[in-house]
């Protein structure tokens, strides 16, 4: 009878284990055998990308609020290979989600849709994925709304007239190719601007030395030169450098931090930029994160008109992107001047 009872035990407990292992692991438990809930992945552009660290640390937080693990990659250098790299290990180790900053628009997509075929939600964040590699976008601010600041600043800076130079990022980073496009719309379709000549849009590669070699090659072919407008936090520090340093009389604006812009900020001579733009990195990392773990929970799939609730920072609405599929807007830009720099260079 012993025995009985003690075969009866044995059985019940083999066939509790085999429902449980036919479960869905990576929803109870969390990917790749995390007892503590989801892995959400964060791939930044590449290490040493100040911006990027910031939305690291802001994708981090809000996981700790959401529950669950945070990995955070970030790739060795600023291309496409290095973060198909990364994306291919996250693959391996089962995480639920990836939060990606592209580095190149498309060639991502054969690696993510790897991820989507494994059953891990996709989305981008700052620098878009195309729509057939994401669910959705989390985007900083609208195309138009950053492209308008940033033509109207130029104007501003050059009391509306002479050439003006962009120093972007890489030439296959979709965001700043949409704004950049969009300060050309903005300048041909409106009178107000004639009388402005954008001379060229140079490449920096978000790498501090090559910006800085790109800020010194726009001083040395366009010597007429008023305004370089650098809509990549690493390429309007190096540029805001050089300027200075080499006591210039082209002025700078863009989009950067306050804590590495603080020293360049002011409305006089010896400073290399009046004001810039931005909006907080860390609340755009945290925004990913929320919108990666609601794609997990099921509580959104990526449609337009969908709305979910991230964390302390209120209830957002997806909505239909330029490119064809949607995105989540963080909030408008916002201007770093003189008067509030000090302020804000403490924040981030």
């Amino acid at each position: 009878m012993k025995k009985k009872v003690l075969s009866i035990i044995l059985g019940v407990a083999m066939v509790a284990t085999l429902l449980a292992g036919c479960g869905n692991e990576a929803k109870e438990t969390g990917a790749a055998g995390n007892t503590d809930g989801p892995v959400y992945a964060f791939v930044s552009k590449s290490a040493g990308n100040p911006f990027n660290e910031r939305q690291a640390t802001g994708f981090e937080e809000a996981v700790a609020d959401i529950g669950g693990k945070a990995i955070i990659q970030h790739p060795e250098a600023a291309t496409a290979d290095a973060q198909i790299t990364v994306i291919q290990s996250l693959i391996s180790q089962g995480v639920d989600s990836i939060c990606v900053a592209a580095n190149d628009e498309n060639a991502l997509q054969a690696a993510l849709e790897e991820a989507a075929a494994a059953g891990i939600k996709v989305c981008s964040v700052d620098s878009t994925v195309n729509v057939a590699s994401r669910l959705t976008h989390v985007n900083q601010a609208g195309v138009t709304e950053i492209g308008q600041c940033l033509m109207d600043a130029v104007y501003d800076l050059t009391g509306g007239e002479g050439q003006w130079a962009v120093l972007s990022a890489t030439s296959q980073a979709a965001n700043q190719n949409a704004w950049i496009e969009s300060m050309k719309e903005i300048q041909a379709a409106d009178s107000k601007y004639a009388k402005l000549e954008l001379v060229e849009v140079a490449y920096g590669d978000d790498e501090p030395q090559k910006s800085t070699d790109q800020t010194q090659a726009l001083l040395q072919n366009y010597p007429d030169l008023k305004v370089i407008c650098a809509p990549t936090t690493v390429g309007i520090a190096a540029a805001a450098k050089v300027l200075q340093d080499q006591g210039s009389s082209v002025k700078l604006t863009g989009l950067g931090l306050p804590s590495e812009m603080a020293e360049y900020i002011g409305d006089d001579d010896a400073h290399s930029c009046p004001y810039m733009f931005l909006w907080n990195p860390i609340d755009l990392g945290r925004l990913g994160a929320y919108t990666s773990a609601a794609l997990v929970s099921g509580d959104i799939t990526g449609a337009a008109g969908e709305t979910f609730t991230a964390g302390d920072m209120g209830e957002y609405e997806i909505v239909t992107a330029g490119d064809g599929g949607t995105e989540i807007i963080l909030g408008a830009p916002f201007k770093f001047d003189p008067s509030n720099i000090e302020e804000w260079k403490e924040v981030y």
